[in-house]
């Protein structure tokens, strides 16, 4: 059956708004449920060996769309072959869900792999959070706000930093006050407009100690409100005493997920070198920026 242009030019251009790209499967996922929902789901993709450090990835999509296994690409291959296991997380979407219960579903994602690491091979201790987009926010709510992981009966304080692939819903308020319609739309969509309720699920809200310890923010370039989400962001980290660390790339949104893990992107190896200045490979050790401070 031919697919009429105008509708493959509609989902191509949603794919690469996603940052979703085409994977050679070199390791297949196990998937794996975590609640009782349909999208309450991971993939996982194990480690050889065990005690291995974990990576968790949460797709984007503006809260209300995305995957688990398309937004993956390439990451899995490339930091299973550097030690580290790795899961990709659903999570229910809006409007069915608020963002809140977005982040539960993620910490709930969490504590499952917490509970099931021994059986997994992974070493509880060691989680780095990685997200892109909305998942960026998501993974930056959950590593600067202790009461998803508690509530969802995890430790926060294995959640030892966090990567976060251009995101710019860092904080909620300052983003709608530069938003244009389309992104206005977005946000309310998400967020609701109630301001007390923007500051309750922006991170920068909840930057003050505790915190993951070790931070990654990307951006790309040419997205000022991205880099300028990032900085402020990092800047608050830092007061609280964490190590942020802010870069950006020339490239598109959906294209600095979309490498990740690909060879020769520049990304890559700034992400593979703040993961080795931050998780050690001997499972007795924490290393690096990702020290919790005492």
């Amino acid at each position: 059956m031919l697919i009429p242009l105008r509708i493959f030019a509609a989902g191509a251009m949603l794919i690469a708004a996603l940052g979703v790209g085409v994977r050679s499967w070199a390791s297949a996922p196990v998937e794996r449920a975590y609640g009782s929902d349909p999208r309450q789901r991971l993939d996982f993709y194990p480690a050889e060996g065990g005690d291995a450090p974990l990576i968790v990835f949460v797709h984007g999509g503006g809260w209300s769309a995305g995957d688990k296994r398309m937004a993956s690409g390439e990451k899995p291959d490339h930091f299973v072959a550097r030690g580290f296991a790795f899961a990709s997380v659903n999570y229910r979407l809006v409007p069915d869900v608020g963002v809140a219960d977005q982040a539960a579903d993620v910490a709930s994602a969490i504590a499952w792999l917490q509970r099931e690491a021994p059986r997994l091979g992974v070493d509880p201790r060691r989680i780095v959070l990685m997200g892109h987009s909305a998942g960026a926010h998501l993974a930056a709510l959950i590593a600067t706000d202790p009461a998803y992981l508690r509530d969802a009966g995890a430790r926060f304080e294995t959640v030892r930093g966090a990567i976060l692939l251009d995101g710019a819903g860092y904080d909620i308020a300052e983003r709608m006050r530069d938003a244009g319609p389309f992104e206005r739309r977005l946000y309310e969509r998400a967020f609701g407009t109630d301001p007390a309720q923007w500051r309750q699920l922006s991170p920068a809200t909840h930057a003050a100690a505790p915190n993951a310890a070790g931070w990654l923010l990307l951006h790309v370039r040419d997205r000022i409100e991205s880099q300028q989400q990032a900085d402020a962001l990092a800047v608050m980290l830092r007061e609280a005493g964490n190590t942020a660390i802010v870069d950006g790339f020339d490239t598109s949104h959906g294209r600095l997920n979309r490498d990740l893990g690909t060879e020769g992107d520049r990304a890559t190896a700034v992400v593979d070198a703040f993961l080795d200045s931050c998780v050690d490979r001997n499972p007795s050790e924490i290393m690096g920026v990702c020290t919790p401070r005492r």
